[in-house]
């Protein structure tokens, strides 16, 4: 394992601990930048190392499920310390994650991939049914409270709510099955089939010390962020843009994973693996 991968999270963590004496101030925050972007690519090593270990198609959703983790917990705690202000965070975040995977992480995927290979491949099939659970999901918690909201403001009552949380996690849990067990054959990348053919399989002792240090990494990933969440706001009241715009700010440093390994994957010629990781990482959002 390079010595890296584990130095990364470790050199965030201290940054999370620093005292509070020294925090708020510019070094602070330069220390934190830095260290957000090196636990990144950490995270995207483990998250490879398991994915290889595991195998595809289930390897892909290792990430999507650990980042969605957190970034449910990231937005709870920015909206526990305002309610009243940060109400539509979780909407305008869901909303941005949707933005950048659709027209930024894939696309960019697809420019890469063509630029390198001219020619890739991918299982349609697969990237249809996560396009259409995609657009109910988008339906279902973006459009429709608009049409049948019943107070000021796009919001379900509680009966809606309960109805669209439990639509949301059928129609979630559905593409789960559906991608790892009864079309799994949809998902995986047409050349290579569900094999690595560069690398050897790493061991079960390294898959669990890279899932440990997946899951260390991810949170001090949500820990920086939170504590430059209020050089961004700041940021973003001088340049006087909309509040909206912290909600991109989260999804993209939250998605940031996600979108290093997918671009990892187009460039080694898996386009499949990267439609994967986008679709899977907004579904689990979403849900």
């Amino acid at each position: 394992m390079p010595f890296w991968t584990w130095a990364a999270p470790a050199a965030a963590w201290l940054v999370l601990l620093l005292p509070a004496s020294l925090t708020g101030s510019g070094v602070h925050a330069t220390a934190a930048g830095l260290a957000l972007i090196a636990t990144v690519f950490a995270a995207v090593y483990h998250a490879e190392v398991v994915a290889h270990r595991t195998g595809e198609p289930f390897g892909t959703l290792v990430l999507a499920v650990a980042v969605t983790v957190i970034d449910v917990a990231l937005i709870v705690s920015v909206m526990i310390s305002a309610p009243t202000e940060k109400m539509g965070l979780a909407r305008d975040t869901v909303f941005a994650a949707v933005m950048i995977v659709m027209n930024g992480i894939v696309g960019l995927c697809l420019l890469l991939g063509g630029i390198r290979h001219h020619q890739q491949g991918f299982q349609a099939h697969g990237a249809n049914a996560g396009l259409a659970v995609l657009a109910a999901l988008t339906t279902l918690t973006l459009v429709l409270p608009n049409l049948v909201a019943t107070a000021s403001g796009p919001m379900f009552n509680t009966s809606q709510l309960v109805f669209a949380g439990f639509v949301s996690l059928v129609l979630y849990c559905a593409y789960v099955f559906v991608q790892t067990v009864s079309h799994r054959d949809d998902f995986l990348t047409p050349e290579t089939g569900d094999q690595h053919q560069h690398a050897a399989s790493p061991s079960n002792r390294a898959a669990v010390i890279s899932g440990c240090l997946l899951v260390v990494a991810l949170v001090a990933v949500v820990g920086l962020a939170k504590s430059l969440t209020p050089a961004v706001e700041g940021a973003i009241r001088w340049f006087g843009l909309p509040e909206a715009v912290v909600g991109i700010v989260i999804a993209a440093v939250v998605l940031l994973p996600e979108c290093v390994a997918a671009l990892r994957a187009a460039n080694a010629n898996r386009l499949q693996t990267s439609l994967n990781l986008a679709l899977g990482s907004v579904l689990a959002a979403m849900a």
